[in-house]
């Protein structure tokens, strides 16, 4: 077994442990919610229950992603499969918006229902519930997020969004639960809208994201000035006539043209590719190819030095 499928296993037993976890904590966070919303009476609760519910559903659709992004290139796929992983987060990302509408709703439904006013009074183990999520969810997020950030998966950053949305819509319930306890329980609901626009702004962030590397943008600028330092380092480089950088999913393809002396032999100049090749490859984890592509001093002066 080569480095990068090492690698590639290595990453995929991150993200499979990370997902276990991940639907455990929700599966019984959701169950104590949904226990909590009922008896306590309170709607935020429940709508809070069913948002952690359907992070079971987006784990598992995490999986799937990260397990076919995995995969190595085959003969009809010779790029690899990188961008199911973004695929994953456009489903990701959906089922974040359909989850937060139905709450938003379900909100606005009883606050303009005629009854607003005999909407019941949520009881304490709503509070300690919403409580007991905002600190599980934010601790989830951390814990994905840095799990995501390690291995550079999209749909596993996607997820832990996903947490951190969780996280704050509890804070909402927690708000509007708190404030129904002391006399507008119209703030229960209205708990719920504001949970609505949290959960959508996290899956408009996704989903960009996710269309972001599956049309091809280039690096961000910073990322870009480090390759031409790195590129500008190497031996025997005069210049750099072109580097063009696109997202692949979670990786990253580079073509650059560097300009040499022409005097050069055709194995001098093979060499130096080279090690351009294997300096941006080294230098950045993330690459998953670089072309290299030489052109004479000579000839670039006499065009002009475009």
């Amino acid at each position: 077994m080569n480095n990068d499928s090492r690698n590639e296993s290595a990453m995929t037993t991150v993200a499979m442990r990370v997902s276990v976890i991940s639907i455990i904590v929700n599966i019984v966070l959701s169950l104590l919610k949904l226990l909590a919303g009922i008896f306590a009476k309170s709607g935020a609760m429940i709508s809070d229950a069913v948002h952690s519910a359907s992070d079971v559903f987006s784990t598992f659709v995490v999986i799937a992603g990260v397990q076919m992004a995995r995969k190595q290139p085959d003969k009809e796929h010779p790029y690899g499969h990188e961008r199911m992983e973004c695929v994953a987060s456009v489903l990701l990302a959906a089922v974040l918006a359909a989850t937060g509408a139905a709450i938003g709703y379900k909100g606005i439904q009883t606050i303009a229902s005629p009854d607003v006013q005999e909407i019941a009074v949520p009881g304490i183990p709503a509070l300690v519930a919403a409580v007991l999520s905002v600190i599980v969810k934010e601790l989830m997020y951390q814990y994905t997020r840095h799990a995501a950030s390690r291995i550079n998966s999209g749909a596993l950053m996607a997820d832990a969004w996903h947490h951190r949305s969780d996280a704050l819509s509890s804070v909402g319930a927690f708000a509007g639960i708190l404030g129904a306890r002391m006399g507008l329980p119209v703030l229960d609901p209205l708990a719920s809208v504001i949970i609505c626009v949290f959960i959508e702004k996290a899956a408009v962030e996704i989903f960009r994201d996710a269309v972001d590397k599956m049309v091809d943008k280039s690096c961000p600028d910073e990322t870009v000035s480090e390759m031409r330092e790195v590129i500008l380092g190497t031996e025997g480089v005069l210049g750099i006539d072109e580097l063009r950088t696109r997202l692949f999913g979670a990786r990253i393809y580079v073509e650059a043209e560097i300009r040499m002396d022409a005097g050069k032999t055709l194995v001098e100049a093979h060499d130096t590719a080279e090690k351009v090749h294997d300096a941006i490859e080294t230098h950045f984890p993330d690459v998953k190819h670089c072309m290299v592509h030489v052109n004479p001093a000579i000839a670039q002066e006499s065009a002009g030095d475009t």
